[in-house]
């Protein structure tokens, strides 16, 4: 009985958003009659660019509709942000938001934009686990034998970030929070030079996301001990979670799709259909499966929750750790 009841209310679930995109779309059957513009806030090349480029592919297939990306990089990504909240609210404009500039960045410094106030989620297109890796000349198997190892010597082992407030250097804190270890943090001017230094042995561990961390795992360049997320990712089927090891620690990069605030619903229910559509399709969760990304997908309201619980979560660790930008 429970579980019927259960399959009953989600079955009623499903029907009643299917019920609700359909009125919205229905609403604005003549949507959209000219281009659509996607800016991205970082450089061309990295996941963000990829997947939304590959979104406005998909979309332009048909040839009916077309889907413009537009990179407007710089500022770490702050002032594309800024340039989709002060668009027109008219269902032509969107911005493919990440953590740093909607989660990470409010709680570090003063934004032109408000994250809450001037967007409305659409859809949360991937998710990109971060995975802690560290040098071979440590003497440890697994995240117990790293703890075990760095509190017999507080204070030897540093870990490696991006810069200052990057999810490398939150996952170090987040790590320092749930094991108790003491370890120096080391900031880089981006990903590349932290991961060059880590494999030359210039630092002890770092949290990176799992496609720029694959070659160097598979190498054995780098021991990867723990993956960041609630499941173990496919490419790496015998590396545990750190949940698995007994350490809550959850990080990923995501990025998705919002809009200005006051976009028309029916916008906004065209984009998030089309997004789940496009990217829905075997080739694309191929590509992506193959690096680690992990295709989310879903409703503007399930974006919207996921989005306002890691505020919540990089809120308290940088508070935690005292993270302030010079």
């Amino acid at each position: 009985m429970q579980i019927s009841l259960r399959c009953t209310a989600a079955l009623t679930a499903v029907l009643a958003c299917g019920i609700a995109v359909a009125s919205a779309l229905a609403q604005g059957q003549d949507y959209p009659n000219k281009p659509v513009r996607v800016i991205v806030p970082i450089a061309p090349g990295g996941i963000a660019d990829i997947v939304s480029r590959l979104f406005a592919q998909k979309v332009g297939e048909g040839g009916k509709h077309t889907i413009i990306v537009e990179n407007r990089t710089g500022g770490a990504g702050v002032p594309g942000t800024d340039a989709v909240a002060k668009a027109p609210a008219d269902g032509y404009t969107f911005l493919t938001g990440h953590h740093g500039v909607l989660s990470i960045l409010p709680h570090l410094q003063k934004l032109p934009y408000d994250p809450v106030k001037d967007f409305v989620p659409v859809v949360n297109m991937i998710m990109v686990p971060n995975i802690l890796t560290i040098h071979p000349s440590i003497p440890a198997k697994n995240l117990k034998e790293l703890v075990a190892y760095a509190k017999a010597n507080p204070g030897k082992l540093t870990y490696a970030s991006q810069g200052v407030g990057t999810t490398g250097h939150i996952g170090g804190e987040l790590l320092k929070l749930a094991t108790g270890i003491d370890i120096a943090h080391v900031p880089y001017r981006g990903a590349a030079p932290a991961a060059q230094d880590l494999i030359a042995g210039h630092v002890s561990m770092m949290f990176d996301v799992v496609p720029l961390a694959l070659a160097a795992i598979r190498d054995n360049r780098v021991r990867a001990l723990g993956v960041a997320t609630k499941e173990r990712v496919a490419v790496l089927p015998d590396v545990p979670t750190m949940i698995e090891q007994g350490s809550n620690v959850e990080l990923s990069a995501w990025f998705g799709l919002i809009a200005p605030a006051g976009t028309p619903k029916a916008a906004i229910a065209w984009i998030n259909q089309e997004a789940n559509k496009a990217l829905s399709t075997p080739d694309v969760r191929e590509r992506f499966g193959k690096t680690g990304g992990v295709l989310v997908l879903g409703s503007p309201e399930s974006f919207g929750a996921h989005i306002a619980s890691e505020t919540r979560k990089y809120g308290d660790v940088i508070k935690k750790a005292n993270i302030k930008i010079n």
